[in-house]
């Protein structure tokens, strides 16, 4: 014979405490993603979820905290995403972008559905929302154009600068004065190894070895900690800064005031890494140059000298070869290997 089970009353101190329980599982759902994931990628994604918010507010709706709680999420429909969607457009956003936040959205309506603020069937039809592809894009972005619209808002550009072997060469000379030979130096960093601008902004005197010209990083974007041997003109820049660098810490000084060549004050952000990289491009006639492109550069320099796509791979701190392939087809002739 089967047990008879008597529903507990809602009042009782067990009913009480799964309600609660309940409640700190269901916002455990986002903590836990979050928690998992870089603070490069949760601060997009938190820019993502607010241009979300805005775009209801702007059609008269209330929004609440998409990045944290489950029950912000409760009442989004399929409709409304489609909505945010064509908002961007006509905003001006660019294609490649409007894609990226659908894609933040059908990741946190997920973590809504399992923390039981969106129900299974409203889920499914949000997921039937497309982005465009590559050629959908392009006519669209025409279209707009043709319209007198914006395709670009945003701060991406829509392609790389491309440097020449000389241009490079140039932005690497050193200068004499201190921020000359502290600019030479990261510039080093970013078309001779190919660090990422967050990865320079983290380094720290500990970070090398002089003795044995090495360098030990750590990417944040894809949790690796990498050592690459200096090169020859690396190690001349490392050596020629170290002279000047702090004794610990940070491996950045910076210019305590606005035009001087004397550096006095420690540390270096990822802002004022972009904001010299842009002047210094700006110095040699180079417009809207970004730290970025230096690291665009590296990977198809050596691309182009004939370094293999995994090797490229693990040398660039990527998770997958299909960014290194991306910089070694370009470089390649369409009909190579076609036998006539």
């Amino acid at each position: 014979m089967g047990l008879d089970l008597i529903p507990l009353p809602e009042n009782s101190p067990m009913a009480i405490a799964g309600k609660q329980a309940n409640v700190h599982a269901a916002r455990a759902v986002f903590t836990d993603y979050r928690t998992r994931k870089a603070k490069n990628t949760t601060r997009r994604q938190d820019a993502d979820l607010a241009l979300f918010a805005q775009y209801l507010q702007e059609i008269g709706l209330s929004a609440g905290n998409f990045g944290e709680d489950p029950k912000a999420w409760q009442g989004i429909t399929r409709g409304l995403v489609e909505g945010f969607v064509k908002w961007q457009l006509l905003k001006g956003y660019a294609v490649e972008s409007v894609n990226v936040r659908l894609s933040t959205i059908k990741t946190y309506a997920k973590l809504a559905l399992r923390a039981g603020a969106l129900d299974v069937s409203e889920y499914a039809m949000l997921r039937t929302v497309q982005g465009y592809g590559h050629k959908e894009g392009k006519r669209i972005d025409e279209k707009r154009k043709a319209d007198g619209l914006s395709t670009r808002k945003g701060a991406k550009k829509a392609h790389a600068v491309i440097l020449t072997e000389e241009q490079a060469v140039q932005l690497m000379a050193r200068g004499e004065t201190p921020k000359g030979i502290r600019d030479a130096f990261m510039l080093c960093l970013m078309l001779e190894h190919g660090l990422r601008v967050s990865e320079i902004a983290a380094l720290q005197i500990h970070n090398f070895d002089i003795h044995n010209r090495r360098m030990t990083f750590y990417r944040e974007k894809v949790s690796k900690e990498q050592t690459h041997r200096l090169t020859d003109r690396t190690f001349e820049a490392v050596q020629a800064y170290f002279k000047i660098a702090p004794n610990e810490g940070s491996v950045w000084r910076r210019g305590a005031h606005k035009g001087k060549t004397n550096l006095t004050v420690q540390g270096l952000t990822v802002r004022a890494i972009n904001k010299r990289v842009e002047l210094l491009g700006r110095r040699m006639g180079i417009e809207n140059l970004s730290p970025h492109d230096l690291r665009h550069y590296w990977a198809t320099n050596a691309s182009r000298k004939g370094t293999s796509v995994k090797n490229l791979q693990e040398a660039g701190g990527w998770n997958s070869p299909a960014m290194p392939l991306h910089y070694i087809e370009a470089e390649q002739v369409a009909n190579d290997g076609v036998i006539i």
